[in-house]
């Protein structure tokens, strides 16, 4: 696929990143020439020195035969005009722009065919949402949704003492056979070396410290997380104490969701700059508290009763300030503590360390951005371990003659060995179908674990785990419909 993206900022390299290492055709637009020199140097990709908006730069990138444009530039202004010439200059068939402002959000006026014509994403608002999923699920290291929230992928730390701990996943399987879940990989670390991913077949054992990744219907995630990272006899405790730590676009977003429960959530927020302290005192509930001070003061931790808070988020721009104050919070008593880290050396650095979850906010939104550059009928897809692996929602379409998987068992699919089909949801609506007469009398969607003998049906939910991401195109070729199969 030929991609151009606009901007080569935090977010332009990161979705470089991802997309170079899948064979594409990428041609990167900024006007920061050293910085473009530095982008080709790393990745081989082709970088034009100008203005996105004007009609000679885009030429230059290739706009004319160019299959998908994504602009990420740091104005909003810019990202809406370059997709809006891209549209009626060059015909760009696909256009998505990051756009910060609420008034644009996707399926607007703004953003339709009449407006901008674009696909609206917006980082913070994605990364917003994953937060609040982790604090849903605190003991969760990662959580990513598929079939409208109807499954999830979930992974955790192994803990010893935990139910799970200790068993082969047969063993797992024969202790829970009716419950909607599967083990679909385990990253086991060792002695100076980094995690190394472990297939999972019957004979695998959870060993304690292992980084387990399982597929669930939503409302076995509890159970399953707590069978994987709390002792039996421990009682579940949710997060009710939050502090944040920055009071950025994220973190504003954030307590003003937390604050928009009255009473389930205790916030405060901590901002160092006086002057942003009065602009969140005004824009946020009254219930979060607003602190003026900075977060890597053991001092000021300590007079906020760090040592009661649940869950400690430094979510500023600085990447140092954000690991400091989540170590220091953690060492001070802080239950779980996340830090919002922008470089991926020092995320890979901090990842299983004392800092439960060390987060990237690309890699939080990058799932919008690959949903758009897979093929045939993929509805979500989720990068994970910083990019190397990835989990991914197909639908399967046509029928026995036009699919090869329609009507086919499980254990006939020519997958790749390594793939995992972690489950299937079943009785989705048709996208644009019109609704039922008795909706009362419908079948409500069910979440399947597939077996040898599983027969894949037509619109059906099928979600993969693929703990390398070339494989992608493998289970793309598989699933795609065409005119007559042979």
């Amino acid at each position: 696929m030929k991609i151009i993206i606009l901007g080569a900022g935090r977010v332009g390299q990161s979705v470089a990143d991802s997309l170079v290492s899948e064979r594409n055709d990428i041609t990167v637009i900024d006007t920061d020439a050293q910085r473009l020199r530095e982008l080709e140097s790393r990745f081989d990709l082709r970088g034009v020195v100008g203005n996105g908006i004007d009609p000679a730069v885009l030429a230059e990138a290739g706009a004319q035969d160019t299959d998908l444009l994504i602009a990420c530039a740091a104005q909003d202004e810019t990202n809406l005009v370059c997709c809006k010439v891209a549209q009626l200059m060059f015909n760009v068939p696909a256009r998505i722009a990051r756009v910060r402002s609420s008034g644009f959000e996707q399926g607007s006026a703004l953003a339709g065919p009449e407006g901008f014509a674009v696909s609206i994403i917006c980082p913070e608002a994605s990364l917003t949402r994953y937060i609040v999923k982790l604090i849903e699920y605190p003991e969760a290291m990662q959580v990513r949704e598929f079939a409208g929230g109807r499954a999830c992928l979930v992974s955790t730390r192994a803990m010893v003492g935990a139910p799970m701990v200790g068993q082969t996943i047969g063993q797992v399987r024969v202790s829970m056979p009716d419950v909607a879940l599967r083990l679909v990989a385990i990253y086991r670390r060792f002695p100076e070396e980094p995690d190394r991913f472990v297939p999972c077949s019957a004979t695998t054992r959870i060993e304690p410290g292992d980084e387990v990744f399982t597929l669930a219907a939503r409302e076995n995630i509890s159970l399953l997380l707590a069978a994987l990272h709390r002792r039996a006899d421990q009682p579940a405790r949710p997060v009710r104490s939050i502090m944040i730590a920055g009071g950025g676009d994220v973190g504003l977003r954030l307590a003003k969701q937390l604050g928009s429960e009255p009473g389930r959530f205790h916030v405060k927020l901590i901002e160092d700059d006086p002057a942003r302290c009065i602009v969140l005192a005004s824009a946020l509930p009254a219930d979060v508290l607003v602190l003026q001070g900075d977060a890597t003061d053991e001092n000021m931790l300590e007079g906020e009763s760090i040592e009661e808070v649940d869950f400690f988020l430094a979510l500023t721009d600085d990447d140092e300030n954000n690991i400091m104050s989540s170590l220091l919070a953690k060492r001070m008593g802080a239950r779980r503590v996340l830090a919002l880290i922008n470089r991926r050396s020092y995320a890979d650095l901090m990842h299983g360390t004392q800092i439960d979850i060390a987060l990237s906010p690309a890699q939080a939104m990058l799932g919008e951005l690959l949903a758009h550059v897979r093929q045939g009928d993929v509805q979500a897809v989720h990068s994970l371990r910083r990019g190397v692996a990835e989990a991914l929602e197909i639908v399967a379409r046509g029928d026995r003659k036009s699919s090869r998987v329609i009507g086919r068992k499980v254990t006939d699919l020519r997958l790749p060995e390594s793939v995992h089909m972690g489950l299937i949801v079943r009785g989705l609506p048709e996208p644009g179908a019109a609704p039922l007469a008795a909706p009362a009398q419908a079948l409500p969607p069910q979440v399947i674990i597939p077996r040898s003998d599983t027969v894949i049906e037509s619109n059906d939910h099928v979600v993969f785990f693929l703990p390398n991401k070339r494989l992608v195109r493998d289970v793309e070729k598989l699933f795609r419909v065409s005119a007559t199969f042979f």
